[in-house]
């Protein structure tokens, strides 16, 4: 059994049951599992960050910053090249997004398992923390601009 395919069978109900991550799972028309991510709450060391993206961004010089991990995300392989991972990871970058109103987190942060799911990441626009290129994160700010819902032109 797969690490991922473990977590959601063995572990995914024991982690929302103690809060410490909380499963969103895509069920198919035919109501099989297609895919699942987990979403928790993290911390980014403002020293972590590129300097110029500090700057850019204009973060506060505090120590430590709020984030929100995806700590899972997996698709299941029958569902392989129907998009199941795209649609996962925008959802999570949706509620993340929607959850930043009232918890503060400045990022998304995630961590790739391997380098098929850096690269997967990476075009999606998560940029690498420079000391650990694994973990991966993307300013909430960025995230607000996908999601933005541009303005009905003036008649």
């Amino acid at each position: 059994m797969e690490p991922l395919d473990r977590y959601l069978k063995e572990q995914a109900s024991q982690d929302a049951r103690k809060r410490v991550a909380v499963p969103y799972v895509l069920v198919s028309a035919d109501n099989r599992i297609a895919g699942y991510y987990t979403l928790s709450l993290d911390n980014i060391r403002v020293d972590d960050i590129p300097a110029e993206l500090v700057k850019q961004l204009n973060l506060p010089r505090y120590p430590v910053i709020g984030a929100t991990l995806i700590g899972r995300l997996a698709r299941d392989l029958a569902f392989r090249g129907q998009g199941i991972g795209d649609l996962l990871l925008a959802d999570a970058l949706k509620r993340a997004l929607g959850m930043s109103r009232n918890i503060a987190s400045a990022a998304v942060v995630v961590d790739a398992k391997d380098e098929k799911a850096h690269r997967f990441y990476s075009e999606f626009g998560f940029i690498a923390f420079p000391e650990t290129v694994d973990r991966l994160f993307m300013p909430m700010e960025t995230i607000e601009k996908l999601f933005a819902v541009p303005s009905s032109p003036a008649r």
